[in-house]
């Protein structure tokens, strides 16, 4: 079962340091509110309209959160992640997926098989944040443990 955050209230990002985070999404308006609403929290916001972008990207920066639609042309969410798995395996624990097809079986068995963070569309701000501080907490144990 993928792991759904349960809000408990808003959450910030964790001890106030700027946190890098890279959005794949192929939606320009979704993406940019995102990038807006982030960057007021302090996040560092680089954006990609599809995996493939999305790729080059991580290619030159480790991203402490990735967030990842994932229906889009070229490169879907499974897509892009599989190549970075293949490329930086140790940056997949960041991922969090963004879907508005969360009934679609192939979704649900890829997120289930990757153990994977989702947030199903539309999310209230508190789920977005709730899942970018898991995501964050699992990055710092796979750094803890490299």
């Amino acid at each position: 079962m993928p792991d759904v955050y349960a809000s408990s209230g808003p959450a910030a990002a964790p001890d106030l340091d700027i946190k890098s985070v890279l959005l794949v999404d192929d939606d320009p308006e979704l993406a940019q509110i995102l990038k807006l609403l982030l960057e007021s929290r302090n996040f560092i916001v680089t954006t990609a309209g599809n995996g493939v972008e999305g790729l080059r990207e991580i290619m030159d920066v480790d991203f402490e959160v990735i967030l990842c639609d994932m229906m889009m042309p070229e490169m879907p969410g499974d897509m892009f992640y599989r190549a970075v798995q293949r490329a930086k395996p140790y940056l997949c624990e960041r991922f969090v997926f963004i879907t508005g097809h969360g009934s679609d079986p192939k979704v649900i068995k890829f997120i289930e098989e990757v153990d994977g963070l989702v947030l199903f569309k539309p999310a209230p701000i508190d789920e977005i944040m709730g899942m970018i501080s898991l995501a964050l907490r699992r990055g710092q144990r796979t750094r803890e443990n490299a």
